[in-house]
């Protein structure tokens, strides 16, 4: 008889407020996937681990605050877990840069299955600093990771991400330096927010948390989706990455945000409606070229008449860099 897997609690990477305590999770069996891994069975055996998931369904869960203060939650038929409470005073729990972190751990001492950690998992939730200038939103396919997303039938995705390991994927030239300056702002200490958003599934998040912290991008929030939701579509729904950037506008009102982008999929149609939607809360729109000639004119058409905030098409990080100097975000 095969011995199970231990168990696990992965918790994503969220947001919140001085009141608001939002946070999302997976519970699963831990299959031990190596990030650095290398060769090609062991790639392939990575990406059938990433996907073929044994997730604790139906589990109730608890989550302790610095402070002391314990909330509660349970999983659903997938594994996930959402923790979405109103509390006060949690900005004081945060540290410089914004983080709070606590711990999670199954609720039931007496579960009949080995643990990791001794049943402690670590969580981070982001409350800006008071000393953010603005936020910045960004994309991660082919916006500072290459995906090769414009390629026929995007064969070029599923070799990147099968036979690729997180340590292997180099990043756009640039980009890496540009978000850091973007996180420190004009002053250099504004530990402006970063969000990563994203229309790959929540199975990659440990994947794309590992490569932006190997190339030491600014740490921030990973927002995914669904594997479940991959393949659902419905006729007018807006899609989730739409959401997730209105759901960010509208927890922090009071701060703009530039949105970074490409040119090589839906992130210009989305960015011009949410720009029409939040006018006052966008402050810039940066969109990386891509080689694909039918796809850059549609672009270009889309944003020909637009010019109520800046929009950038930028073939270097260098571009956007020296616009964001001349705009004020960095120095």
């Amino acid at each position: 008889m095969f011995k199970k897997d231990p168990l696990q609690i992965i918790t994503f990477q969220s947001y919140g407020t001085n009141t608001h305590f939002y946070m999302r999770g997976r519970a699963l069996e831990d299959e031990t996937i190596n990030l650095e891994q290398k060769g090609l069975f062991g790639l392939l055996l990575n990406s059938w681990r990433r996907f073929e998931t044994d997730e604790i369904k139906h589990t109730e869960l608890k989550i302790t605050l610095p402070n002391g203060t314990i909330l509660n939650t349970s999983t659903d038929d997938h594994g996930y877990f959402k923790i979405d409470e109103r509390l006060d005073d949690l900005g004081a729990l945060v540290n410089d840069e914004g983080w709070l972190n606590f711990e999670m751990a199954y609720n039931d001492v007496n579960i009949k299955r080995s643990i990791q950690n001794s049943n402690r998992f670590p969580g981070e939730l982001l409350i800006p600093s008071e000393r953010a200038q603005f936020g910045v939103i960004s994309d991660i396919d082919d916006t500072i990771l290459h995906t090769g997303v414009v390629s026929t039938l995007k064969w070029k995705v599923l070799i990147n991400s099968l036979f690729k390991s997180a340590a292997s994927r180099i990043p756009l030239e640039g980009a890496a330096e540009f978000y850091n300056m973007l996180h420190r702002g004009v002053t250099g200490n504004h530990a402006n927010p970063i969000f990563y958003v994203s229309h790959s599934p929540w199975n990659l998040y440990r994947y794309l948390e590992f490569f932006l912290k190997q190339h030491a991008f600014p740490k921030g929030p990973i927002l995914l989706r669904s594997f479940k939701d991959i393949f659902k579509k419905k006729t007018g729904d807006r899609p989730q990455k739409h959401k997730e950037i209105v759901n960010i506008l509208k927890t922090y009102p009071q701060l703009q945000f530039i949105l970074i982008g490409d040119s090589g999929e839906h992130d210009a149609d989305i960015y011009i409606d949410v720009a029409h939607e939040f006018p006052e809360q966008i402050a810039a729109i940066y969109l990386r070229s891509v080689t694909h000639k039918k796809k850059m004119e549609r672009v270009k058409a889309l944003f020909e008449d637009y010019n109520q905030i800046p929009v950038l098409l930028v073939d270097s990080s260098v571009q956007a860099i020296e616009h964001a100097k001349q705009n004020g975000f960095i120095k």
